[in-house]
């Protein structure tokens, strides 16, 4: 961890002086419901998350951050081994006739398309791109090791990193030019063990959002105008920041048809010694998910950290009173820690003597660990500790005895307070519109909008060249899963025509 003593760069990083909090010398300048923009790149810069590189829309992303993403690799590795998904790795680089093979897939991707044309000082004779995704890098070694139904399925997943040359507004982890993911990409003998795989990776991805970073979402298939280039069928899990009034893709599963088989080859003979062409998938998220959860459960002090996927989950601070000897509350700071840590909690002790506690708290408050523990020459005499909740402020003394299973407790509440108001906050900012006036109305007070669609892509450009502005345009989100009733004769917003199903509306990051 970097001097804790050390200045913070402005969130564009320079090297501006900021606003701060005088009794600490730490605090963030901008209010989340004030300024969210800036705001926002406060917190992840504050709370060394990111640091900002000499390259636009790059980013370093520091211990605090890698932390959370290896655990839910952990989570979503081992449940995909689980379903015989084996990891590998294939190139970074993509040759441009294998890129350009599948037209509808490389037009969808082609002006984010980052291309390598020198070595040295010479020119490529021929360039080479960076992949944008992997489905062109991939498939034509899927035609070669799929030859009889004996080699399906064929079940991979590489975790790597993806090069996206974006000329939008660069946003730290929602949206930056490479980031990382996991990609997975499958093979089966019939769309039918394919359409169950979809939903299987989709499900583990609602689980990374709601039972790790505390972020409830609403699982759906995209429209055609949004499904993924070259597809067949895209589903996905969708977030929304209520604070911005935008939607987040937050986790896609493609089924992929039979349209890259065709375009790759990719065959196989069946028990009956048919030919046929295989079934595809492809699904990945990435290193977006973190920036759902900054956006989602961070305040006006910081990052708030849900417990399961925080690197510090306890931070044990001591408590100096006047002129008591320090040594005997320093012991009692590392048992606590030891004991925490024996029962698989992950605390820590700042034991630093060149920091007020005061100086202590706010630090930890900005990096979003979830409880802190304080020790003091009172809480010694009692034989108990003060725990202070991140995500509520509430303070309660427990006693030594009781320490781990309190704890323990503490957490699981506090994961279960931030899905809790972060649902209820979700769920106020959803507006059901029937009507075009209801819905613009809606659109204007930055609101999920629900609405009847009569499910034609014409309407959809419609509704977005209607809605077209300086913010953005209104799209689908997706059509949930789980349907209200849709009432016979009920009619598209949109269109007046008869209305198929019930799709979430709004604008996006």
């Amino acid at each position: 961890m970097a001097d804790q003593g050390a200045k913070k760069p402005n969130a564009k990083g320079g090297g501006k002086k900021k606003e701060v909090k005088k009794e600490t010398g730490l605090g963030l300048s901008k209010k989340k419901d004030e300024n969210f923009g800036e705001w926002y790149s406060e917190v992840v810069v504050n709370s060394e998350m990111i640091e900002y590189y000499d390259i636009s829309g790059c980013y370093i992303l520091r211990p605090w951050t890698i932390a959370i993403w290896e655990t839910m690799q952990a989570f979503f590795d081992a449940e995909i081994k689980k379903m015989k998904i084996k990891n590998c790795y294939f190139p970074l680089f993509v040759s441009p006739g294998v890129l350009e093979r599948e037209k509808d897939h490389i037009e969808g991707f082609a002006p984010e398309v980052a291309w390598v044309t020198k070595s040295g000082k010479s020119d490529l004779e021929v360039p080479i791109a960076i992949r944008p995704t992997s489905e062109t890098v991939m498939y034509p070694y899927f035609a070669k090791w799929i030859r009889g139904h004996r080699d399906l399925p064929l079940k991979l997943n590489q975790w790597c990193n993806v090069v996206r040359w974006e000329f939008s507004n660069a946003t730290p982890f929602i949206r930056s030019r490479e980031f990382l993911w996991q990609e997975g990409h499958t093979a089966f003998a019939t769309k039918a063990e394919a359409d169950v795989e979809v939903l299987e990776i989709l499900e583990l991805y609602r689980r990374i959002y709601e039972e790790y970073l505390a972020v409830p979402v609403v699982k759906g298939k995209k429209s055609e105008n949004e499904k993924f280039a070259g597809g067949l069928y895209t589903t996905s899990v969708e977030a929304f920041i209520p604070n911005t009034g935008r939607g987040v893709q937050g986790a896609t599963s493609h089924c992929l048809g039979q349209n890259f088989a065709k375009m790759f080859e990719i065959n196989f003979e069946n028990e009956n010694r048919e030919k046929g062409m295989v079934w595809q998938n492809s699904w990945a998220y990435s290193t977006r998910t973190i920036g759902v959860m900054v956006m989602v459960h961070g305040d006006d002090k910081g990052l708030v950290l849900p417990p399961k996927v925080a690197a510090i989950q306890a931070i044990v601070v001591p408590v100096p009173y006047k002129n008591t000897p320090m040594e005997e509350i320093y012991d009692a700071c590392s048992k606590t820690v030891d004991t925490l840590t024996k029962a698989g909690i992950r605390a820590e002790a700042d034991i630093s003597d060149n920091q007020t506690p005061g100086w202590k708290y706010s630090h930890w408050e900005m990096k979003g660990v979830p409880l802190r523990i304080e020790i003091g020459p009172k809480d010694l005499e009692k034989n108990q500790v003060r725990v202070v909740r991140r995500d509520n402020s509430a303070k309660e003394d427990i006693p030594v005895s009781n320490l781990v299973e309190q704890v323990q407790d503490i957490l699981v509440k506090i994961h279960e307070n931030l899905f809790n108001v972060a649902k209820e906050k979700r769920d106020s900012s959803i507006k059901v519109a029937k009507t075009w006036e209801e819905f613009m109305e809606a659109l204007n007070q930055k609101k999920m909008i629900l609405a009847p669609w009569c499910d034609e892509q014409a309407i959809e450009e419609d509704v977005k060249k209607r809605t077209k502005g300086e913010i953005g345009a209104a799209k689908s989100l997706c059509t949930p899963f789980e349907q209200p009733e849709l009432p016979e004769g009920t009619l598209c917003f949109a269109s007046g025509k008869p209305a198929k199903k019930w799709t979430y509306w709004g604008r996006s990051y």
